[in-house]
């Protein structure tokens, strides 16, 4: 399957209905979650999405009749994601659920194709089953053929964009399969903090988080966000509620903090893409990356934020479809495989290894290179791995 994601110019009225609709689908997904997190405390079985979705359909729609206003295969996606983020929990996979907040901006619109005249793409527009036909900013980015299963709207700092699911991609989408006489050998990269990733093979790629152009974004956000404390903290001692309606400087002030935010993460994730895609140019044979313990690292509040900044799951994942459509082999070695305490020239393995220690050092033979380039080296020339599919 692909997906095509672009920017919606809706009208008024579409804007209207599709932000109703959110709102709607993020107050099921919270009480959905509500009335599963009081179960478990009284140590019951949780509901599923299919038993809360009739119990929305004859007893909560009567008390709350706006909620008809939307969809009800949207309702029912908001209540089958937060079933997912239960069995997530249940599995030690990730934390407790928690309640979906308005500005965070989390909770998307689902459409499915259920009728043939549902999701009909042309060129400049797309057609909803509850909104009609939507105009697209971006004409000719998704392709007017191919098999549509669902699409999604997402709202973010007062910008509206659709995600188009297809079941298969397009010949002229698909990357051309490498043959066997055009790999060269195989690379392994060791992803850091100092730099972003480092190639067995020479190439080095910046943190892009140390650059002017991201610190000058982050500066701004930050009196951005200080100001907006500093009008809410006002109000609060004015003795106005949190809950009531806010003026219209802090809505503005909010939407100003919420681009920056996506400016900041546009633009991690375009350098994100880039990367892949310079790896995928030199064609390796195999590459091998090392499985990290990401949620243990961020326990270190030294290093927490700038290990969310890097976005490494991220990465993989972009790495893991450029693999795949290209037929390149992507290998995982283990949490505990120690690439960087081992002599990339001897194989000798080294007592002791602090983070301070940039250079590696090796007692037996001598030899002086940078900590990071030994480790991708031998990440390269692992034999134990996993081949992720």
């Amino acid at each position: 399957m692909i997906a095509f994601k672009t920017e919606i110019n809706s009208t008024s009225i579409q804007i209207k209905k599709i932000i109703t609709s959110i709102g709607i689908c993020r107050f099921l997904y919270n009480q959905y979650v509500n009335q599963n997190l009081g179960l478990l405390k009284q140590n019951q079985r949780y509901i599923t999405a299919t038993q809360f979705d009739k119990y929305v359909n004859h007893q909560l729609s009567k008390e709350f009749p706006w909620i008809k206003e939307c969809g009800s295969k949207a309702r029912k996606k908001a209540l089958v994601n937060a079933e997912k983020a239960f069995k997530r929990f249940f599995k030690k996979i990730s934390g407790k659920p928690r309640f979906k907040k308005k500005h965070e901006q989390s909770v998307k619109l689902y459409f499915p194709k259920n009728n043939p005249l549902d999701l009909e793409i042309k060129r400049h527009c797309i057609k909803f089953p509850t909104l009609g036909w939507v105009r697209l900013k971006e004409k000719g980015y998704i392709p007017t053929q191919g098999t549509v299963l669902s699409c999604t709207i997402e709202h973010k700092a007062n910008r509206f964009y659709v995600s188009v699911l297809f079941s298969s991609a397009l010949e002229k989408r698909k990357l051309k399969q490498l043959k066997q006489k055009d790999f060269t050998k195989g690379m392994g990269i060791d992803l850091g903090i100092k730099e972003f990733a480092i190639t067995s093979n020479g190439p080095r790629f910046l943190n892009i988080n140390k650059t002017f152009g991201i610190k000058s974004v982050e500066k701004r956000l930050k009196r951005a966000q200080r100001a907006l404390s500093r009008k809410l903290e006002f109000k609060k001692k004015r003795g106005e509620q949190t809950a009531t309606k806010n003026g219209r400087n802090i809505e503005k002030n909010v939407l100003r903090v919420q681009k920056l935010n996506q400016r900041l993460a546009q633009m991690r994730d375009a350098y994100r893409s880039w990367v892949v895609s310079v790896i995928a140019k030199t064609k390796p044979t195999f590459i091998t990356v090392e499985k990290l313990n990401i949620s243990g690292i961020r326990k270190n509040r030294h290093l927490a934020k700038a290990i969310s900044d890097q976005g490494f799951y991220d990465f993989k994942n972009k790495l893991l479809n450029m693999c795949r459509k290209i037929g390149i082999e992507l290998r995982e070695v283990g949490f505990f495989y120690p690439s960087s305490k081992i002599c990339s020239s001897c194989g000798i393995k080294k007592a002791t290894l602090f983070l301070s220690d940039r250079v590696f050092q090796c007692e037996h033979c001598g030899i002086r290179i940078d900590r990071d380039q030994n480790a991708a080296i031998n990440l390269m020339r692992a034999s134990e791995y996993v081949i992720l599919t």
